[in-house]
């Protein structure tokens, strides 16, 4: 039957069942923040070139991180961001009648990230500090399997990314979702063909992806992950290593006055895109059988796109004061830290804020870079969807280390479909209007009405 909408950070999405909310959501790339390329949205097609950006402003252990109201999110609901684990996550959540969650206790928002690697979904409800997720989904999709050779989505990748977005669609309806993001990254910007699969899967499944830029990207990183930020650091260096385009953003602290969460993405003082990520990359060397030969062609690889470009000319500075670190999101951190805890199953609760000393991850990227193929796959935090992916990340890794050298790392199992979340509810005043009602109560106890 003929669906209603949701919606969907200025797009509409079908979601059958659902009465129409009006409205689009505001654009969060026309507040200012990273970088200083435009910050359209929707289709674009990018070069083949790393891009990067500079503002003029200058200015798990656990996702209970008690961020500020409004800032990046808690979510309760364990979730991995990753490969075997989707399993885990597609029943993350308690089953509710259909239609009637999203009214049981409030309004429920959705993010969904497809990327070249992966389908995630995270669907979840406001609340006082953060967000608590509902319901989940995460899938494995490999959409930009072979685009870097022929710079075209695979009819099999694109079937594969379909039916799993036929499955968040089912999400959206059944949970009540009233507002959505729907994105779509570097796999579907750089594909000839990107358009004809964005219009195939609003045909086949109702969804209307949002393709968005690299600055966009950038941005909601930082937004999915500022509340893991050192409260005394003055500077952060935060990567995402995707898998067809690596974001890396500089976060100048120095003058933020107290800020924490959310508030963090005005300090956004440049940012770079390198089009090179676990999947091309892999493809380009190989990812089964890697000699120490192929790692260091791996990692030489992503270091010529990074050494065209600067975060910043006195990033150099900044971190020789020690109080920089790094924040990294991405499969291939929290495979190394999981590694590093010695988990018998990836426990995203203890992966997420886990902390690294620059000494533990090259400790880490050795042991992964000397196991051969079948102890990756069997390796429970790596699992046989990521075995011949994690050693291109690593590489990545290693590249982003050899130019800006910091002594720690923090890990997060958190990234893009937070960021979403964080900005659609920011948008909506959710947490304002709670700290408003808040003090008109405390007003009217004073007064004694």
């Amino acid at each position: 039957m003929a669906g209603s909408a949701v919606t969907a950070g200025g797009a509409t999405t079908a979601v059958p069942g659902q009465q129409e909310v009006q409205g689009a959501a505001r654009q969060a790339g026309s507040r200012g923040g990273a970088g200083s390329q435009g910050s359209t949205q929707g289709r674009q097609r990018p070069s083949r070139q790393a891009s990067s950006g500079h503002s003029k402003s200058g200015h798990p252990n656990s996702r209970q991180a008690s961020p500020e109201p409004g800032s990046a999110a808690e979510a309760d609901s364990p979730h991995r961001s990753g490969h075997a684990d989707h399993r885990r996550d597609e029943r993350a959540a308690t089953h509710r009648p259909r239609a009637q969650a999203g009214r049981a206790g409030g309004p429920l928002y959705a993010a969904l990230d497809l990327g070249t690697n992966n389908c995630r979904l995270l669907i979840a409800r406001p609340e006082e500090r953060g967000f608590r997720v509902v319901d989940a989904f995460s899938r494995i999709v490999r959409l930009g399997e072979g685009v870097g050779a022929h710079l075209r989505l695979s009819e099999a990748a694109m079937d594969r990314a379909v039916d799993a977005l036929a499955q968040c669609h089912r999400k959206l309806a059944d949970r009540g979702v009233v507002r959505a993001r729907l994105i779509a990254t570097e796999a579907c910007r750089a594909a000839e063909n990107g358009d004809q699969f964005i219009d195939r899967v609003k045909d086949e499944t109702g969804l209307a992806l949002e393709v968005v830029n690299r600055e966009t990207e950038a941005r909601l990183a930082v937004a999915g992950c500022a509340s893991l930020v050192d409260h005394d650091a003055d500077g952060v260096i935060l990567f995402d290593i995707g898998g067809g385009s690596s974001e890396i953003v500089w976060l100048d602290l120095r003058n933020r006055c107290g800020a924490r969460g959310y508030a963090l993405t005005r300090f956004i003082r440049s940012w770079i895109s390198l089009p090179v990520g676990v999947v091309n990359l892999a493809e380009r060397h190989g990812g089964v059988h890697v000699t120490p030969e192929i790692f260091e062609a791996m990692v030489e690889d992503a270091a010529n796109h990074l050494s065209e470009f600067s975060l910043a000319n006195n990033l150099t500075e900044a971190i020789a004061t020690g109080r920089v670190h790094m924040l990294g999101t991405s499969g291939t951190v929290t495979t190394l830290a999981g590694v590093h805890l010695g988990l018998k199953r990836y426990d995203r609760r203890r992966v997420d804020g886990t902390w690294l000393e620059d000494g533990d991850v090259s400790l880490m990227i050795d042991q992964l870079r000397d196991m051969p193929y079948e102890a990756r796959v069997e390796n429970p935090c790596i699992g046989a969807d990521r075995a011949d992916l994690v050693l291109a990340g690593c590489a990545i890794l290693e590249a982003i280390r050899r130019r800006w050298s910091c002594s720690r790392l923090r890990v997060a199992d958190r990234g893009l479909r937070e960021g979403i979340l964080t900005e659609l509810m920011a948008a909506d005043g959710v947490w304002s209007h709670r700290r408003s009602g808040q003090r008109h109560h405390r007003s009217r106890q004073r007064s004694g009405s």
